[in-house]
């Protein structure tokens, strides 16, 4: 899924689709983080998050379906968020996939593309 320089993925016709996995090293600052996560995507303009991950991935979910994201969806494993994403993806959309390193959420990446999935 790329994305040629000066075409958005509007004039594309795809959709911006964050997968967000879950921050890990964040201390007493963790829910709040992954809620202004969640609503700085919504003010990205992203078009669907997918969160990745336990308790503080449901919260980013939640804010930002709160923040006016207009899909959301939720999976507790990176296995289970490249299945769900081959099903859901279509030409033009493009995939921003971010987490802290242990997420390992490049699997999910890998996966899409169709390389070996690897860990630490």
């Amino acid at each position: 899924m790329t994305e040629t320089v000066g075409e958005t993925t509007e004039a594309a016709g795809g959709r911006r689709i964050a997968v967000l996995g879950e921050m890990l090293e964040l201390g007493d600052q963790a829910v709040e983080a992954h809620r202004e996560i969640g609503r700085f995507a919504a003010e990205a303009g992203v078009d669907f998050v997918l969160a990745v991950g336990g308790d503080l991935a449901k919260q980013l979910a939640l804010a930002a379906g709160a923040a006016g994201v207009p899909e959301i969806g939720l999976v507790r494993d990176n296995k289970t968020a490249a299945a769900y994403l081959e099903s859901v993806l279509r030409p033009g959309d493009v995939v921003l996939v971010k987490a802290s390193r242990g997420g390992q959420l490049w699997q999910i990446a890998q996966a899409l593309t169709g390389q070996a999935v690897t860990s630490l």
